[in-house]
């Protein structure tokens, strides 16, 4: 009777942690919008999607994969993910897509099999989101190396177009010169091509704000096509907007010189401390040990 109610058990922890799977998913996946024909996070062919090579009806693998972008909507979010990550010929989003159903099968899986219990399935959930937390660092160190020279390079792009040139070519003129090619570089290099190869320069814009999904990016790609539209000054708005850069960045600075005290506070009590009351206390203890007070 005990091993039947153990088992009984068991199955209902496993029922439930399945059920707590899909109520989590559904809570947090993202709601089905209409596509727009402006939206470039949308516009692609489906054909050249990595998604097409989905084959379920042959594959276990892509039917579970399948299964998780119908019923969690990840397709937008994978594609934004692998976006911002430069759009690598690999990882594409169908293998993060894999990394996460992987991540979720065997994480549990090897934790039941070293305790034998079956417990572990509650952690279905946060397995299937730890590829998402190791991509988004990625993601916040390129972001980190994007806004490294964004403000020299706003200044660099206002003092070219103050001498008469377009910004575009002001823009092919810091990638020329450039020894090496940093990762904002190699992003507006992609932008040029892609105006060169038939996008409009708002689209291309739009398309370098959403891989790079900077804020201070967003701000400049505004500027630019407001600057466009309404035929206002370029130049003015640039050095403007340097000037916010740089009040921000030093502003950041100074908010994380004023949190750096609070901050050390964990390791001195954790590391510092226990180490000098140990030194000063040992002594002492010792003497108390070795035959009384010493006085």
């Amino acid at each position: 009777m005990s091993v039947t109610l153990t088992l009984g058990l068991k199955l209902l922890v496993l029922l439930g942690a399945v059920c707590m799977f899909f109520a989590v998913f559904n809570l947090l996946a993202a709601k089905e919008e209409k596509e727009k024909i402006v939206d470039v996070d949308v516009r692609r062919f489906k054909s050249a999607s990595s998604f097409a090579r989905l084959k379920p009806e042959e594959k276990l693998m892509d039917r579970l994969a399948v299964f998780c972008l119908h019923n969690f909507h990840l397709e937008k979010s994978l594609e934004t993910m692998h976006m911002q990550l430069g759009s690598p010929d690999n990882p594409q989003p169908v293998d993060i897509l894999y990394s996460k159903i992987i991540a979720a099968l065997a994480i549990p899986a090897a934790i039941m099999l070293l305790f034998q219990s079956v417990w572990p399935v509650i952690f279905v959930p946060v397995c299937f989101m730890v590829p998402d937390v190791i991509i988004k660092s990625k993601i916040q160190k390129r972001q980190a190396e994007i806004l490294g020279n964004f403000s020299t390079t706003v200044d660099l792009a206002a003092l070219i177009i103050e001498s008469g040139l377009d910004y575009l070519t002001a823009f092919e003129r810091i990638i020329k010169v450039a020894k090496v090619k940093t990762v904002l570089e190699e992003e507006l290099d992609k932008t040029i091509n892609e105006i060169k190869l038939g996008y409009s320069r708002r689209e291309a814009l739009e398309r370098f704000s959403a891989r790079t999904g900077v804020a201070e990016v967003r701000s400049l790609v505004s500027l630019i096509i407001q600057s466009d539209e309404l035929g206002t000054s370029l130049v003015d708005l640039l050095r403007n907007f340097s000037s916010d850069l740089r009040s921000t960045r030093l502003s950041r600075a100074e908010k994380l010189a004023a949190q750096a005290s609070t901050k050390m506070l964990f390791p001195m009590f954790m590391f510092i401390f226990p180490t000098i009351f140990i030194l000063i206390l040992a002594p002492m203890i010792s003497g108390l040990i070795n035959g009384g007070m010493g006085f």
